[in-house]
């Protein structure tokens, strides 16, 4: 018994050490990636920091002042969290009803899948740049239909009344796909003998959604809110190709804001305190999906 048990922990003590040996590269290579840059980040935040300058000094917290002192960034931060949770919100519910529906196709969900998706695969530079020329005040088909209908019509990206908009129209539009594939994907693993009890039950759809389809979705609607947040927050090549900012910094965003004062100027102790109050402020509107995550 001895013998066997002696056998047994030797045999445990070399599966742990072979784990732990195939894990180690990619614990490495993490914290190479993400825990470095992050805590040299921190560390420049609080440094006059700047490629220009030859020496280096510890400034305190007066990044930080500069920042929240600055209207601006403030305008910034308001704009990038009103984006956030209004793509947010919007591309969760149409990708939800999206893959409602393809789910319950009978025929032709494969070539569905394929055409809901095109939008997501395209890079946000060249899905800017179409809309751009589709939403063009001199040449661009939006306008030259309104026209044609008698409607006005609109410098979409310099009017202060639909530029905001319609940047959240083209990030809905883009990214709705992928919340779209990961709840499809979700779907398949309901059991399909929880929609018999409902239907011999007697229970509608809206029901059988409430009841059934959403309790069972509930990790995978927290996970994409969470990975859209995040991905919503970092939003900069729409805004600095079709904006800029404007009009009347309307949609000026963290990212946007960061650039061009701070990289674009080689401030990078100032950039680095706009990044983490940047981290900051992602933690806090994804606080609520990491606790659920973590239970």
């Amino acid at each position: 018994m001895k013998k066997q048990k002696e056998s047994l922990t030797l045999a445990s003590t070399s599966t742990r050490r072979f784990a732990n040996t195939m894990v180690s590269p990619t614990v490495i290579i993490l914290l190479v990636m993400t825990a470095y840059p992050l805590v040299f980040t921190l560390i420049y935040s609080f440094t006059d920091y700047n490629l220009m300058k030859r020496n280096t000094s510890f400034i305190a917290l007066k990044n930080y002042a500069d920042l929240l002192g600055n209207a601006y960034f403030r305008q910034a931060i308001w704009n990038t969290v009103k984006f956030t949770v209004l793509t947010v919100a919007l591309e969760m519910v149409c990708g939800f009803f999206l893959a409602l529906f393809v789910n319950s196709l009978k025929k032709g969900q494969k070539a569905m899948r394929t055409l809901l998706l095109l939008p997501y695969l395209l890079p946000a530079v060249t899905v800017a740049l179409s809309w751009r020329m589709m939403l063009s005040p001199n040449y661009g088909i939006v306008n030259q239909i309104l026209t044609t209908l008698n409607l006005p019509v609109y410098n979409w990206f310099s009017d202060i009344q639909t530029a905001f908009g319609m940047l959240v129209l083209i990030d809905v539009w883009q990214n709705t796909p992928f919340v779209f594939l990961l709840l499809y994907a979700a779907l398949q693993s309901v059991p399909q003998a929880q929609y018999e009890a409902a239907k011999i039950d007697g229970a509608s759809r809206f029901k059988t959604m409430i009841y059934v389809t959403i309790p069972n979705l509930k990790n995978s609607l927290s996970l994409c809110a969470l990975l859209r947040t995040i991905d919503g927050f970092r939003v900069f090549e729409k805004v600095n190709l079709l904006t800029g900012g404007g009009p009347a910094n309307s949609t000026a965003t963290i990212t946007q804001y960061l650039y061009n004062f701070g990289i674009k100027n080689l401030k990078f102790g100032f950039g680095s305190a706009g990044a983490i109050v940047m981290t900051i402020l992602v933690l806090i509107l994804a606080s609520a999906y990491i606790k659920r995550a973590i239970q």
